[in-house]
């Protein structure tokens, strides 16, 4: 689940997109691919499952080692 705090972003999906102001808020199905970006700073609230991991499934340098403090 994203929320917009400030600003303004983007989620791109295979099928197309969902553009998200101040305020708003939306809620990605589970399993569903998806890209968010924001062409300038903008403040959100990410809210996952716990587990989650950060990149997908692929394992690589962008990878976090865990999340243990949550």
């Amino acid at each position: 689940m994203f929320i917009v705090l400030e600003g303004q972003m983007s989620i791109d999906f295979r099928d197309g997109s969902v553009e998200l102001s101040e305020g708003e808020m939306f809620i990605v199905p589970k399993g569903r691919e998806h890209k968010p970006y924001a062409e300038r700073e903008c403040k959100i609230l990410l809210v996952e499952p716990r587990g989650v991991v950060n990149t997908g499934e692929a394992e690589s340098e962008l990878t976090a080692e865990s999340d243990i403090w949550i």
